[in-house]
């Protein structure tokens, strides 16, 4: 179950990065609440899977189960309920409002990552030509 893949792990090196940039530098209405919510699962589905040979399915589901449930706390106000509200790393990490558009962002990212890992390859792998030469 456990094996490191370098790939995986780069992959979400690289968008931790375009997520950190994104917090930083871009305060427009659509790439920082949308894209970046959109991202932000395949973070997490890339840097698990760095780390744990899952299957994408279970994986997906997961990352997808977890982020809702931010949301939800979102909702709760968990960050003021726990004493964080001061903490710009909580608010920022655990969020400090609770919106169905991030919602339909994470669910729309999980959907690319599906695509991806399980879609994609199958659709390639129909598609290229049988070889007769046995």
């Amino acid at each position: 179950m456990f094996s490191f893949n370098k790939r995986y792990f780069f992959f979400a090196v690289f968008l931790f990065l375009i997520e950190v940039l994104i917090a930083l530098y871009l305060h427009d209405k659509l790439i920082r609440p949308y894209i970046g919510d959109l991202l932000v699962v395949i973070l997490i589905y890339a840097f698990v899977k760095s780390f744990l040979n899952i299957r994408p399915l279970p994986l997906a589901i997961g990352v997808l189960l977890f982020s809702y449930m931010v949301e939800t706390l979102q909702y709760f106000h968990i960050v003021e309920k726990i004493g964080l509200s001061h903490s710009r790393l909580a608010v920022v990490v655990i969020g400090n409002s609770f919106s169905w558009s991030d919602i339909i962002a994470y669910t729309v990212g999980i959907a690319f990552v599906l695509l991806v890992e399980v879609f994609l390859p199958k659709f390639r792998n129909n598609r290229l030509p049988k070889n007769n030469c046995e």
